[in-house]
């Protein structure tokens, strides 16, 4: 999948971005278009590449999958993800050595779920969740991190995820509320999200 390229006169040719979709999710749904043209129309180079087997999405592949899309990894390299997307961001930073990338936004991530509808997806989920996370070493591989959460989403306890990712991401980890917003997906009408942009504008200042 090639990069999304933007008119020679708006480019800024330092600046990437790969957003990261969720479980059963796709590059079209809900506020990935928008961000995408949003930092398009600032001079980024943006991908929102299609994960293998969205459905029943495994660590292994889609670790690999997002190794490949990022390539050489470098400062002006940004990661944003949608909740399963969050958890593949953080497995692949984990397995970084010695290279940073600029920052990494997480959307609805979480280290514990509430209880989902089948066992099936139980049995999906269950890897996600027990096979361990090098936190260590995804701090050192990420300049900035920051994680976006929705206060009634029905899959993501909000409160007890913030507890946790502070815990293993340091207590000065920033932290974004948004009201009411479901899972921050399509399937919740968020066809936009501006915490997300905003964050990003706040790491290019640092």
């Amino acid at each position: 999948m090639l990069w999304v390229r933007v008119p020679p006169d708006l480019q800024n040719m330092e600046n990437k971005a790969i957003i990261i979709h969720g479980w059963d999710g796709y590059p079209e749904e809900g506020w990935f278009p928008w961000l995408r043209q949003e930092l398009e129309n600032s001079g980024w180079l943006v991908q929102v590449p299609t994960m293998p087997n969205s459905e029943e999405p495994k660590i292994d592949t889609w670790v690999s999958k997002l190794a490949e899309i990022v390539g050489n990894p470098d400062e002006q390299t940004y990661l944003i993800g949608h909740s399963m997307g969050c958890q593949a961001i953080l497995r692949y930073l984990s397995e970084l050595s010695g290279k940073k990338v600029g920052g990494i936004v997480l959307v609805a991530g979480f280290l514990k779920l509430r209880p989902l509808e089948t066992e099936e997806e139980e049995d999906i989920l269950r890897p996600w969740i027990e096979t361990p996370i090098d936190f260590s070493k995804v701090r050192e591989a990420a300049n900035n991190i920051a994680l976006v959460f929705s206060d009634n989403d029905p899959w993501v306890p909000m409160e007890e995820n913030i507890k946790l990712f502070k815990q293993n991401l340091g207590q000065e980890t920033k932290i974004v509320k948004e009201h009411k917003r479901g899972h921050l997906s399509g399937n919740d009408g968020v066809v936009e999200l501006p915490a997300v942009l905003e964050v990003i504008t706040e790491y290019l200042k640092d």
